[in-house]
């Protein structure tokens, strides 16, 4: 029997959930899916410093773009932020899904929110993938510390383009060393050419991913 399974799509900076929805649910195919539940949540609106102050949707503030490995981070507002997402998984584990068939994907913006979220969630859950994000920590900080024990278990995929000037190659090339403290289980994908946008093939791999990871009922 297919289990009942969740993906939640966190989206990226001045963008809304909606708009993504027909996108990412037609690239999943397989039967394994036909249970699924799909989250398409909008962020807030509020004052973007990247964006001279304009108030538009928003997870948390960006203070100044390209993001590189060494921008500044609105640690405040990620936490913030990772509430939100905290309650929709912790919502859905209440309806009866299985914390194994709950996966959190995000790009951009959506992407540093969803490694956050899932690395601060006091549960396991089936995984989370990360499109052209950042770790949304300043360097100094001990959020390693602040990880549970059981987000931990919880896997990683990232992907990022080696041409993105949104969110520097060299940006994502800091998840990986990142995780490896942390003691997470990581996998990460570059793609040759790919400006700052989620791909086809991207979306194909997830699916494949996700789908290894699927328990059933």
């Amino acid at each position: 029997m297919i289990a009942r399974s969740l993906l939640l799509w966190l989206h990226g900076l001045g963008d809304s959930g909606p708009p993504n929805e027909v996108r990412i649910k037609t690239s999943f195919t397989s039967p394994e899916f036909v249970n699924t539940k799909w989250s398409f949540p909008s962020a807030p609106s509020q004052s973007v410093t990247c964006e001279n102050g304009a108030v538009i949707p928003s997870w948390f503030d960006v203070h100044k773009l390209p993001v590189t490995a060494f921008s500044p981070r609105d640690e405040k507002g990620v936490l913030k932020a990772v509430q939100s997402v905290h309650k929709i998984i912790d919502e859905e584990i209440t309806a009866g899904t299985n914390p194994d068939n709950i996966f959190v994907c995000g790009f951009s913006q959506g992407g540093a929110l969803t490694l956050a979220s899932v690395l601060l969630y006091p549960r396991t859950i089936g995984g989370g993938a990360v499109f052209s994000g950042f770790v949304p920590f300043d360097s100094d900080t001990n959020i390693i510390e602040q990880i549970p024990p059981d987000a931990k278990k919880t896997p990683i995929l990232w992907i990022h383009g080696m041409a993105d000037e949104e969110v520097l190659f060299e940006a994502g090339q800091e998840g990986p060393p990142f995780l490896e403290r942390a003691g997470v289980s990581w996998e990460f994908k570059a793609y040759p050419g790919l400006d700052h946008s989620v791909s086809t093939d991207g979306l194909s791999y997830l699916e494949t991913w996700i789908k290894a990871r699927l328990r059933s009922s």
